[in-house]
């Protein structure tokens, strides 16, 4: 293995897509519809669209960054070309960026695929969760065309299963209607509190549109694709995250929902058996695509920052045939294995949610504080007004100590 092969340029603009899609979809969706429902009840789907309105100003400061700066290692190159520090650069790609939110959320979506492999079979879900690691770890140091397209596919089928999942309930859906004044959440301290809580869970659901920037030097054009693909990513996930969970609601009870380790699996209700399979074998593929897309970018980030001579040099080494990490990629996958035995579900996407928080508002920050130096040139793909970043900025700095507030007061929740 060598330091100074170069990661190979192979990913267009379609695929950047389905891989961002994969990590968002099989992160969210599948795994949290219920534990948002727990918390929002009928008012789920306000929770969902508040979390994409949120998660929607960072992605266009996201967007204009991964355009100017279009480099592995994302978030510790936008803060180095931003304060010029090379500390907080490693804060940012290390303690947060790599430590906590890519492997804390590869862990909790791990651990959110059991309940739905549990529905085929008994097994322990230390061993469940082993097995998934180590077959993903072999696919992500296999080839970064082999494994996006791998994600690609599955993503396809996942996209395919959630439609089949509205057609189901399309009798439910239809009752909406006549069923839309209950909907209507009151303006009251103790509903919009609700909302804005599975608001907190539900925008763990959006996270991923940042995983796409850290294969910035894998994609074609980078400049031109990622903002594209960030912006086209987040509307998908958006329009099938408010449909969903729209579905949801009006087609099972909120208390069996959010009690429920396979919540689209219950979504299908007393459909044929081989419908049931078939919609819990995508889900399990769907997730097993989430898992995937944030080993591959953590592993990106590690590889990144140890270029950038932030991390030992040893994680930089790229195999010459495959043309990956492999010791950033394994390093990464046992890393995520560890979190996923040791730790609820509940509690690492909670975790993941706040810390994901604190980057995006350190993000917008540093986005609107290079847009306000008179020697930044406007952005030749992507040039947003100055006041977005400040007020994706405000937003994120609100919703964070919001959740700050709940988490240090679980009695109020």
């Amino acid at each position: 293995m060598n330091q100074h092969i170069n990661l190979k340029r192979s990913v267009t603009l379609p695929m950047v897509i389905l891989y961002g899609l994969g990590t968002i979809i099989g992160a969210g969706i599948f795994v949290l519809v219920g534990k948002v429902a727990g918390i929002a009840g009928i008012y789920t789907p306000f929770s969902f669209l508040l979390a994409a309105i949120i998660a929607g100003l960072t992605a266009l400061s996201y967007a204009e960054l991964s355009s100017r700066f279009p480099r592995s290692a994302g978030e510790a190159i936008y803060i180095e070309e931003t304060f010029h520090l090379r500390w907080f650069s490693v804060i940012i790609g290390f303690a947060i960026a790599i430590a906590i939110i890519g492997i804390v959320s590869a862990a909790t979506i791990t651990n959110g695929s059991v309940g739905y492999i549990q529905v085929f079979i008994d097994l322990p879900a230390w061993f469940i969760s082993t097995l998934i690691i180590i077959i993903l770890t072999i696919l992500a140091a296999w080839g970064i065309k082999e494994s996006v397209s791998v994600a690609a596919f599955t993503t396809s089928i996942s996209i395919i299963a959630l439609l089949m999942i509205v057609f189901i309930n399309t009798d439910n859906l239809l009752s909406l209607p006549q069923r839309l004044p209950e909907l209507i959440p009151p303006m009251t301290q103790e509903v919009t509190a609700s909302i804005m809580l599975g608001a907190f869970i539900a925008f763990y659901a959006f996270i991923g549109f940042e995983d796409m920037i850290n294969i910035a030097e894998e994609v074609e054009r980078p400049r031109y694709n990622m903002p594209k693909a960030i912006a086209l990513t987040l509307l998908i996930t958006t329009l099938l995250y408010v449909c969903i969970s729209l579905t949801a609601i009006l087609s099972v009870p909120v208390k069996i929902l959010a009690a429920s380790d396979a919540p689209l699996v219950t979504l299908i209700g007393e459909s044929p058996t081989y419908v049931k399979t078939l919609i819990g074998l995508i889900s399990i593929f769907a997730i097993a695509d989430g898992i995937l897309v944030q080993i591959i970018k953590t592993s990106r980030i590690l590889f990144g920052m140890a270029r950038q001579g932030m991390v030992p040099l040893f994680f930089s080494s790229v195999h010459p045939k495959t043309r990956t990490p492999i010791i950033a990629t394994v390093t990464v996958a046992a890393t995520i294995l560890m979190l996923t035995i040791s730790f609820p579900l509940l509690t690492l996407a909670q975790f993941t949610s706040f810390l994901t928080l604190a980057v995006f508002t350190v993000i917008n920050f540093a986005l609107w504080r290079l847009k306000l130096r008179p020697e930044t040139k406007p952005s030749t793909y992507l040039n947003l007004p100055v006041w977005v970043p400040a007020f994706a900025f405000l937003v994120s700095t609100a919703f964070m100590l919001f959740q700050l507030f709940y988490l240090l007061n679980p009695n109020l929740q």
